[in-house]
């Protein structure tokens, strides 16, 4: 089966694999954008090559709410890509011994905010922190004193991780690591196919056409500096998935440029909380009104019955904490005109998506 860059015949036509994969993932999942499609596409490649990497990069999928597709999307990955090894709980000593070494699997952990909700930090979740932040570059064991044998023992940790989590903001050594897609609810008229297992082997047949693509082009991955549009850790996060686009040719060394620099614009958003309550608070507060100011905002969400706004961490909501808020769902404040005056705030254009597909009962 896949998992190793065994001898396999050579696929001559990798941009046509990855199309495949690209039209498979479309098929069972709406992404925000284009670039992300993209970015998933060539992670599920980039899985099928991990010795050739320098890096272990990490795929976080957020959403700011239930049902944005962050389950479906691993779902459908986890059927594509080499050795999965999903978990919902998993313990240091258990994960680390089921990486080897020159085998390693992909991770996967639906629901992390069950791991990194609480803010009580346990000796588990660091532990776990630990692994994979070391697990992304190679040469970091875990290490553990044995006593039956009095001497100490390495475990490997460099593992690809697919990661996924509602509401919730992850360390930032594992966010730091990890190249991020921001899911979002699928507006009225976007459709997807409902994915059942009967569909699972047309996956695995995609899945071992990829692995043999891969394993053809093993040596010319190995060897591998593609040019990038980012530096540093942003560098090293994306250099596996560039490449892959390089070996395939076409338009995918553009796309995977593209994406590079579209997803990593919008790593450091953040987590939310409250927020469809938010959304629908700043419908009302709205009204007909195509722009209102940030002012004029947070004086109105004082006012609401029974708000929670008054008391954000012990204070009442600020421009920051408002922003943060609207962020997860690509809502920015920006220069508004209202009447002759134009103050920093928000307009009714750029929230009407958000309420269209978070406040699905509301006419707007």
């Amino acid at each position: 089966m896949t998992g190793t860059l065994e001898s396999f015949d050579a696929v001559a036509d990798g941009a046509q694999v990855l199309d495949d994969v690209l039209s498979i993932l479309t098929r069972y999942v709406i992404f925000p954008s284009a670039e992300a499609a993209d970015a998933a596409t060539l992670y599920a490649a980039a899985t099928h090559a991990q010795t050739a990497w320098e890096h272990a990069t990490r795929l976080l999928v957020k959403s700011p709410e239930k049902r944005c597709g962050k389950s479906r999307l691993l779902e459908i990955l986890r059927e594509l890509v080499s050795l999965p090894r999903p978990t919902v709980n998993i313990s240091a000593a258990a994960l680390v011994r089921s990486i080897h070494p020159e085998n390693p699997p992909v991770l996967i952990v639906d629901e992390a905010d069950r791991l990194y909700g609480s803010k009580v930090k346990t000796e588990a979740n660091e532990d776990l922190t630990a692994i994979l932040d070391a697990g992304f570059a190679r040469g970091w064991p875990y290490t553990r004193y044995n006593a039956a044998r009095s001497m100490t023992e390495d475990f490997p940790t460099f593992c690809m991780a697919m990661l996924a989590t509602k509401g919730v903001t992850l360390p930032d050594t594992i966010e730091d690591r990890s190249v991020i897609i921001s899911m979002r609810r699928k507006a009225p008229g976007e459709e997807v196919a409902s994915f059942r297992r009967r569909d699972v082997p047309e996956l695995n047949d995609l899945r071992d056409l990829l692995h043999a693509w891969v394993a053809g082009c093993a040596d010319e991955l190995a060897k591998a500096e593609p040019e990038m549009p980012v530096d540093d850790r942003a560098a090293d996060c994306w250099e596996p998935l560039c490449a892959i686009a390089d070996a395939a040719g076409d338009s995918w060394p553009g796309r995977a440029r593209q994406a590079c620099l579209v997803l990593t614009g919008t790593a450091e958003q953040t987590g939310v909380a409250d927020g469809v309550r938010l959304l629908a608070d700043l419908r009302t507060i709205f009204g007909d009104a195509d722009a209102r100011s940030t002012e004029q905002i947070l004086i109105a969400l004082l006012k609401v019955d029974e708000s929670p706004w008054g008391d954000v961490d012990g204070k009442p909501i600020n421009a920051y904490g408002l922003s943060e808020r609207l962020r997860p769902y690509g809502i920015r404040p920006r220069v508004v005109r209202i009447g002759e005056s134009t103050p920093r705030g928000y307009r009714r254009a750029d929230l009407h998506e958000s309420w269209t597909r978070y406040l699905p009962d509301v006419v707007t």
